[in-house]
């Protein structure tokens, strides 16, 4: 199945992305969202896992089970973390028997207690390694990979980051989904920078709405990503958590609508498996396409 269909001149693509949920009633939770979620005809759903791999199975369980009860495209990430080559193609197998559609090829965060990315033996190094191992041995999946418009902080600038990118796309991948931002400069910096160096796959921004101001501080700490000082005061000013809540997704609103009017191809919602913010935010914008209407 193409990806590029999703993402063609005159329509939005939809994405959204849960993670394995640890108990029975996390995951009856999670579909309660998915139904509502669902309500917006998104065009794929993707499913992360653990650190170190340590919830594949399990992510194939939710990707096959959401794929049977909803008939819609699924996509399952794959990281380099603790795997040999070998392990890859057995997953990537597996994935194919249980019908899935999208590989998220990522090199993948260093597993905890570690500060730096190491090698498995017998492993790769780099994603655009994993990206050419697919397109060489597993051509049916279309690629997914990961790009950051404040820089990868790992990176020892932003073009050798840019270069990086290009690298993976260049092996192959379809689409670059983008890590969260929340100043819409950064990414439409990211997005020039992209077609200046030569990247002419659809660029999606990754959305993941502020809901709490010490989570997504704890969030954006790890990823390197910053909060603008007018959201930062916002939330800071809100004593309830219904009214951070509020201010965050207000936020998401008008950055979303923008984004929008500048032209993106499509939104992919971290949505955490949850459903209110997100859905705040999708009947923003379809109230708004309807003003414009």
């Amino acid at each position: 199945m193409s990806l590029s269909r999703f993402f063609t001149s005159g329509r939005l693509g939809l994405s959204y992305e849960l993670f394995p949920p640890k108990t029975v009633k996390g995951e009856e939770l999670m579909y309660e969202h998915v139904n509502e979620l669902l309500k917006f005809s998104p065009d794929f759903v993707t499913c992360t896992y653990g650190a170190g791999g340590s919830t594949r199975d399990k992510t194939l369980e939710i990707v096959s089970k959401i794929k049977q009860r909803y008939s819609i495209p699924v996509a399952s990430h794959l990281t380099l973390v603790g795997s040999t080559t070998d392990d890859l193609r057995s997953y990537l197998r597996a994935a194919r028997d249980q019908n899935v559609d999208f590989i998220v090829a990522l090199r993948g965060d260093p597993p905890h207690g570690q500060s730096e990315f190491s090698q498995t033996p017998g492993g790769l190094k780099y994603a655009n390694e994993i990206v050419q191992l697919i397109r060489d041995e597993f051509k049916d999946f279309g690629v997914l990979v990961a790009g950051y418009p404040e820089t990868h902080r790992e990176a020892t600038s932003r073009y050798a980051d840019l270069e990086n990118l290009k690298r993976k796309v260049d092996a192959g991948a379809d689409v670059v989904v983008t890590q969260l931002f929340y100043d819409n400069d950064d990414f439409f910096r990211f997005r020039d920078d992209c077609v200046k160096i030569g990247i002419n796959v659809p660029i999606v921004p990754g959305m993941l709405p502020v809901t709490s101001l010490a989570q997504i501080e704890r969030i954006t700490s790890l990823c390197g990503s910053k909060l603008p000082a007018p959201l930062s005061a916002s939330l800071a000013r809100q004593s309830l958590p219904e009214d951070q809540f509020f201010a965050g997704v207000d936020w998401a609103i008008e950055q979303t609508q923008d984004l929008i009017g500048q032209g993106i191809p499509g939104l992919h919602f971290y949505v955490l498996n949850q459903s209110p913010a997100t859905l705040r935010i999708l009947n923003a914008i379809q109230a708004e396409s309807l003003r414009g209407n």
